[in-house]
């Protein structure tokens, strides 16, 4: 009989410990939302000081936006659009400089949760969302803002004397930089929307004809300018981005 009470105590003891642990290892509520809470303060306190130290370092950054234009003259229209220009810039350009550290942040907050098949699907997803949208930017610079430009400059040299306000000139980058680089997350869906089975790589090949002319009609809404350059440019990016995570997602076989 003592032995019998003896083993009952024992598992009892044993199971008491066992609850405790798995008490630690589950954190509260409470505790997730105040790790949310820190991170996202740290997010916004690294975006007030990317957008502070653009702020005081913005000359070179501005000429930085008019290179691909160096043959044009920028004149100010009002006595402080400069000034709300450079601010704009030093804003939107620490929100982009941003975007690394808060996927950093994601990645933190997430991993504890996620399952090896999750890291492995997830983790290489948010870094090439990230790199494509760098790639997008570059092309939007290095490609569809020269060739937007030099159409526009070439059109109405012979009878107009190019004087652009420098606001609307950024507005106009600026639109064609975010436009261009949410384009390019077009694998990252792709990915997505094949690995959770709604559509197969296959099938993403075989509708091309309605891909070009959805293409087609996304550049065309997503540029700034009514140019038939800059809209080209860009349909055949995406054109090539959709092939490409259609072919990713066939030697996938998804």
């Amino acid at each position: 009989m003592d032995s019998i009470i003896q083993t009952t105590e024992f598992r009892f003891t044993q199971n008491k410990q066992f609850d405790l642990n798995s008490e630690t290892l589950e954190l509260p509520i409470s505790e997730h939302l105040e790790e949310f809470r820190q991170r996202l303060l740290q997010c916004l306190g690294f975006a007030v000081i990317t957008i502070g130290v653009l702020f005081f370092r913005i000359t070179p950054i501005v000429e930085f936006l008019e290179a691909p234009v160096q043959e044009i003259k920028f004149i100010q229209l009002s006595p402080g659009e400069y000034f709300l220009s450079t601010v704009k810039i030093a804003f939107y350009g620490g929100l982009l400089l941003s975007i690394p550290f808060l996927i950093s942040q994601l990645i933190f907050y997430i991993l504890p949760g996620l399952t090896k098949d999750e890291k492995r699907i997830i983790l290489p997803t948010l870094l090439t969302s990230l790199l494509l949208f760098s790639l997008g930017l570059g092309f939007a610079y290095k490609i569809l803002i020269p060739a937007a430009l030099n159409f526009f400059i070439g059109y109405s040299e012979t009878v107009i004397e190019p004087l652009w306000s420098f606001d609307q000139y950024f507005d106009f980058i600026l639109f064609l930089f975010y436009s261009t680089g949410l384009s390019f997350q077009v694998p990252i869906i792709q990915v997505i929307v094949g690995l959770a089975g709604i559509v197969s790589g296959k099938q993403m090949l075989g509708a091309w004809r309605y891909i070009i002319l959805a293409a087609t009609i996304i550049s065309a809404i997503l540029t700034p300018s009514t140019d038939p350059v800059t809209q080209i440019c860009l349909s055949l990016a995406i054109l090539f981005l959709y092939f490409t995570g259609a072919t990713f997602l066939v030697l996938y076989k998804k």
